[in-house]
């Protein structure tokens, strides 16, 4: 039994043909698919009214949140700042 530091194995081959594929057809259904997706029109009921998954007044909690934690990390960096120049000052002149 010999030993192989370097061996690197060989690739496997795989004898795989498909039976048919028609890539036009398969990027009409792709397209089908997200334009009902969109349009919020399902296979099972074809007359059901489109609905939005965007809310009213979504987007005005996304800003608040936003602000709010802009000011959380700049009073964190002053503290962070205060601290690490008093640590300086005593580690200087004491």
């Amino acid at each position: 039994m010999s030993i192989r530091f370097f061996h690197t194995p060989k690739n496997k081959k795989f004898n795989f043909s498909p039976r048919y594929y028609d890539e036009q057809k398969e990027e009409l259904e792709k397209r089908v698919e997200q334009i009902k997706k969109e349009m919020g029109v399902s296979d099972d009921d074809p007359n059901k009214p489109y609905v939005s998954s965007i809310r009213k007044g979504q987007m005005r909690g996304y800003l608040k949140k936003t602000s709010k934690q802009k000011r959380q990390s700049t009073g964190r960096l002053i503290i962070i700042l205060l601290v690490l120049a008093l640590t300086a000052y005593f580690l200087l002149y004491f």
